[in-house]
């Protein structure tokens, strides 16, 4: 199963918000980094125009402010750009959950259908590769210091979606090692 994933192509994606609640929030950035084959194939970065005012403790954790958001397009703009840039793909994302959830939130509140992507979550997947004790923790901070990202997470799109499919690579090369080596964590990820 590993090594199809490897030549599959993904598109990681990651957003900013202007808060942690979907239903009380709303899209800032949306970046994204598609592999093919496990080569950079492009990338996607928009900044998305909310409804309402950035909290100043969002705007401290990612830098994104009013006046850039400004003239950012509104998000039935960037999801429509998103999704045309992912096309039919496998998404992946870190604690894809919280990724997911905000953008079929704002594209339902668009009208647009959000396509039922097959999805991989890098946390959900390094807890089940790396186990306890090799990493402190599976946060995307951790994970790239671990794996080496060549882009250090830092609360934008972009540069966390960077370092997530580093962080990616990184997860299907351990599994490809394990499988190669009869390690029981590749069995529990076929099944």
């Amino acid at each position: 199963m590993i090594g199809p994933l490897a030549h599959l192509t993904v598109v990681v994606v990651d957003v900013e918000t202007t808060g942690w609640l979907r239903d009380r929030a709303e899209l800032t950035e949306i970046g994204a980094v598609r592999l093919s084959a496990g080569q950079l194939a492009g990338e996607f970065c928009s900044l998305v125009r909310p409804t309402r005012p950035i909290p100043a403790d969002i705007t401290t954790l990612t830098g994104i402010t009013e006046a850039m958001l400004s003239q950012a397009p509104p998000a039935s703009v960037a999801l429509r750009a998103f999704l045309a840039f992912a096309g039919d793909c496998v998404l992946v994302a870190h604690n894809a959950c919280f990724d997911l959830e905000f953008l079929t939130a704002a594209s339902d509140a668009c009208g647009i259908a959000w396509p039922r992507f097959p999805v991989l979550d890098t946390a959900a997947l390094a807890r089940l590769l790396l186990g306890t004790g090799r990493v402190a923790d599976c946060r995307l901070a951790t994970l790239a210091t671990y794996f080496a990202a060549r882009t250090p997470p830092c609360h934008r799109a972009l540069a966390d979606a960077r370092a997530t499919a580093d962080v990616l690579t990184g997860l299907l090369r351990l599994a490809a090692d394990d499988q190669r080596a009869g390690e029981p964590a590749l069995t529990r990820l076929a099944s």
